[in-house]
């Protein structure tokens, strides 16, 4: 997969990501466009790349506004995945709205090691932040990469606890690569598109040039990311109305493990965790529970580490 340096000139390749890039930037300054949109139109083209729906023209005049605000913005360097190619990973496939290209800054490669998304409150309690670290500790130690979505609380608590055991990890980002969210992540957003990877799926021009109120509809979308990248979901902690249930939907419906801790249940103000047992979530009071469910990296399990993992979460 290529990584594009948007220092060179757009007309540099006849046929290149930065082409496809742009056309892709275009379909999302349509009015009314959002993924279900875009998915549709590609559905019904039926393997078509993103620059089948425009002129060249189109495509040559969108090339110049996204070059200068990349420019602008100084993103200089990341990658451009898109469907049909094969570096593409299938299981995007599983979701609703299937992504046709996304952005990404770091390795690659690690979209392809076994994951577990780690997610939950923003504004998580101190005993919340805690299990998210302690969680991310024994995935680190069976060889899962860490996925989460970069926002303060247990996401953040996530991403630092794998970077301190030495572990993998993958952010799923809201914003696009050009921005930071929540600002005081910019320092741990950077390193991890640095040493490991950031993924984000928001067109650089819409973000620009459209409100608040159509932006956000990008974070529950990367929930859904999130769960196709992964084997399995794990909520720490959350409300009944936490963005994190957008994810535990797209978990049961993409056929992936959705694990709920078992201190959630015990949270007699909370209702979301019976729903979703029925469904089919499991309860989890111990890291066995989730380790005896999922296909770990081959490691070998002593009575010591077993004995550890029934500690309680």
């Amino acid at each position: 997969m290529q990584v594009l340096d948007f220092r060179k000139d757009f007309t540099e390749e006849a046929i290149s990501p930065n082409k496809e890039m742009a056309a892709y930037e275009a379909l999302w300054l349509e009015k009314g466009a959002s993924f279900k949109t875009i998915a549709s139109k590609f559905e019904r083209a039926g393997g078509a790349t993103p620059s089948a729906f425009l002129t060249d023209e189109k495509v040559v005049q969108l090339a110049l506004r996204l070059k200068e605000t990349l420019k602008r913005r100084d993103v200089a360097r990341f990658g451009v995945c898109i469907h049909g190619t094969t570096e593409y990973p299938e299981s995007l496939r599983d979701a609703d709205h299937p992504l046709e290209l996304f952005y990404y800054q770091g390795w690659w490669d690690l979209v392809h090691t076994p994951s577990v998304a780690v997610v939950g409150a923003r504004k998580v309690t101190e005993e919340g932040r805690r299990r998210a670290v302690r969680l991310t500790r024994h995935l680190v130690e069976d060889g899962f990469t860490v996925v989460s979505g970069l926002a303060e609380g247990v996401d953040t608590a996530a991403h630092n606890a794998a970077l301190e055991m030495g572990g993998k990890t993958i952010a799923v980002i809201g914003t696009p690569l050009s921005h930071f969210y929540p600002k005081q992540n910019r320092q741990l957003q950077e390193h991890i598109a640095k040493e490991h990877l950031i993924i984000s799926q928001v067109p650089f021009l819409h973000y620009e040039e459209r409100d608040y109120r159509s932006n956000r509809q990008f974070f529950p979308a990367r929930n859904v990311t999130m769960s196709a990248l992964s084997q399995a979901t794990v909520i720490v902690e959350a409300s009944d109305t936490s963005g994190t249930l957008y994810q535990a939907r797209a978990a049961l419906k993409q056929g992936r493990k959705l694990f709920i801790l078992d201190s959630c249940f015990r949270n007699n103000a909370i209702k979301w965790p019976a729903k979703y047992q029925a469904r089919g979530a499991i309860r989890v009071k111990d890291y066995d529970d989730i380790r005896s469910h999922l296909h770990a990296h081959d490691k070998p399990q002593t009575p010591s580490d077993g004995n550890r993992r029934r500690d309680p979460l």
